[in-house]
């Protein structure tokens, strides 16, 4: 197969889990942007994110190499400055590059705040933007609204008045439209996104947050306690900054440099528990934390079932947000990427020392239909027929009828069991 080379767009969102979209059926999220894309794309109904918070996916997903052996070993560890990611590949292939919005691989002092103006103008400097050659953003700070930016013309951060969804995907819509000089196109543009991350009762540019009694939980979500109450009122806010968030891709995907000769990737770098099993936050194995959306719209994209040039439909194939890299290597050389695997690995590298997050490291090997996790030492600890019980309600880590079918998927993903 042979052609121009296309332009590329991914749109990263943060702490959006796959469940959480129109196109996915469900009742609470409003997303007709994306459900539009969705119908136009192939849809990873089974991706996941290698690891389930924010740096070491970020991390994975640009040089295309899990944690820690890409050198992202701690929460608080910078991308190395020598590594190599997809912006260094590109470049090389004759791609203007450039990347606007969350970076969250800069340096960071463990002893600060991360939240609020001094940790979102902590600037990163050029050495350490991951091989953009253009580059404006922020290292963090959840500011989900005025964000400050820095960047290839922004030398000293500037707050930005606005939604910080709408004030990024205006400025990559800018650069996608006028900004990819030299060399011209083909060009890559990484448009990283916070929300819907927390703080969810922050404004969402004029959406207001939905009725927490009128939320839909799923029964994984325990009922008549603090968990419930907790879940209705998160969620309230969240499904706010999806519609919001949703808006802005809209907007910038309606720009002609959007078209049908560009490869558009929508995803997230992982979810939220948001009261599933009693849990909150992210870094757990659970499926509201592990799966992320994975949309990708492009000439040459394949993957449905029945494949095929320009082909768009859902695709069950066990797909990490560490191999999207490659994947868009596949492109530029206008091959189809290959998505057969049938198991994909996950883990969480180190204990993220923050309220309700994850409190072991673990490792795990998801397909369509199982899940194994593994404590660090290697024993079981959890379990799961995804095919029969999807929300994750019976754990049979314990139970000797599952045991040999638990040591060959570890034996397949190349994961000891202890």
């Amino acid at each position: 197969m042979s052609g121009p080379q296309p332009n590329i767009l991914w749109i990263v969102t943060t702490q959006w889990r796959a469940q959480a979209c129109g196109y996915a059926g469900d009742p609470n999220a409003r997303t007709p942007h994306l459900d539009a894309l969705a119908a136009e794309s192939v849809n990873y109904t089974q991706a996941v994110t290698p690891h389930p918070f924010g740096p070491f996916a970020r991390a994975a997903m640009l040089t295309g190499v899990p944690s820690p052996e890409n050198g992202v070993c701690d929460y608080f560890d910078p991308l190395p400055a020598g590594a190599r990611t997809i912006a260094h590949e590109l470049r090389e292939r004759g791609y203007a590059t450039a990347f606007f919005g969350k970076w969250h691989l800069g340096t960071r002092d463990p002893r600060a705040p991360l939240v609020g103006e001094a940790h979102a103008r902590i600037v990163v400097p050029p050495e350490r933007r991951g091989g953009f050659e253009f580059w404006e953003g922020f290292e963090g700070g959840f500011l989900l609204n005025d964000p400050w930016l820095h960047g290839s013309r922004l030398q000293e951060p500037v707050r930005a008045d606005g939604y910080q969804s709408d004030v990024v995907t205006m400025r990559a819509r800018e650069w996608i439209e006028g900004g990819a000089k030299p060399p011209g196109p083909p060009w890559f543009c990484v448009v990283s996104l916070e929300p819907p991350h927390p703080p969810y009762d922050a404004p969402s540019s004029g959406v207001p947050p939905r009725d927490p009694a009128e939320i839909i939980l799923p029964a994984s979500v325990p009922r008549g306690g603090e968990a419930e109450v907790r879940a209705r009122q998160e969620l309230a806010g969240y499904y706010a900054h999806i519609e919001a968030t949703d808006r802005a891709i809209g907007r910038m995907l309606a720009s002609p440099a959007a078209g049908k000769g560009t490869v558009i990737v929508f995803t997230s770098v992982h979810g939220d528990m948001h009261g599933a099993h009693g849990l909150f936050r992210k870094g757990w194995p659970h499926e509201e934390s592990v799966r992320v959306p994975l949309l990708v719209r492009g000439p040459r994209t394949s993957g449905a079932k029945g494949g095929g040039r320009g082909a768009k439909g859902a695709s069950d194939a066990a797909v990490s947000l560490v191999d999207l890299a490659g994947m868009t290597l596949d492109w530029t050389s206008c091959l189809m990427p290959h998505a057969s695997r049938l198991a994909a690995l996950i883990s969480m590298p180190s204990v993220v020392a923050l309220p309700h997050q994850c409190d072991r490291v673990w490792r795990g090997v998801r397909t369509k239909t199982r899940k194994l996790v593994l404590n660090a030492d290697g024993s079981p600890w959890l379990f799961f027929d995804l095919e029969r019980d999807p929300l994750e309600m019976k754990n049979l880590a314990d139970d000797p009828a599952v045991a040999r079918e638990a040591a060959e998927l570890a034996v397949e993903a190349h994961i000891p069991l202890r």
